[in-house]
């Protein structure tokens, strides 16, 4: 008999720090780590001319291929990290059809919106890639009202909540994932 495939996912509001720690995740446990940003990046790069907007058709392909991958690779056993910034409203319809099918942990980030916000305008102002997202375009005061608002992942699985303010502890993360 074999066993499910684990699907760990990372989630919270932008500038949190989950993609830094999928990756760290990823590398501990021995898989990929599939991360809507990284996805709409390289999606970005056949688009020429693309300039990035809520719901502009980019976005919209990136969350059905998001979960298309993510759905694929469960289904051929493997185990994987997801990461995306989606709230409950976006997580939980593409995350429903796996539930029977994989092993699902949520690990959701937190950290003060101050940090949020000077990490998301950080690596707006360092990183030519998250040319492909629309951070520069949505004001601090809208960051911050979207932060507080924010609405975890809410399915009946393990959860556990960590302060990105600083590095969290990947021993503590690693001991929840093997429950």
């Amino acid at each position: 008999m074999q066993s499910k495939p684990m699907l760990v996912v990372v989630s919270g509001p932008p500038g949190t720090g989950k993609t830094t720690l999928a990756h760290r995740i990823a590398a501990a446990i021995g898989c990929p780590a599939i991360c809507r940003d990284e996805i709409k990046e390289g999606m970005a790069h056949a688009t020429p001319g693309f300039v990035p907007g809520p719901g502009d058709p980019l976005t919209m392909r990136t969350l059905s291929t998001f979960f298309d991958v993510i759905g694929l690779l469960i289904g051929r056993g493997t185990t994987v990290v997801a990461e995306a910034a989606f709230q409950d409203r976006l997580w939980t319809p593409g995350l429903s059809p796996l539930l029977g099918r994989a092993d699902l942990r949520i690990v959701h980030c937190s950290t003060p919106a101050e940090v949020a916000l000077a990490r998301i305008t950080a690596r707006s102002d360092s990183d030519p890639r998250r040319a492909a997202h629309e951070d520069s375009q949505i004001s601090p005061d809208a960051r911050l009202r979207t932060h507080n608002a924010f609405q975890p992942v809410d399915l009946p699985v393990p959860t556990c909540t960590v302060d990105t303010t600083s590095e969290p502890p990947l021993a503590d993360i690693l001991r929840f994932l093997s429950r």
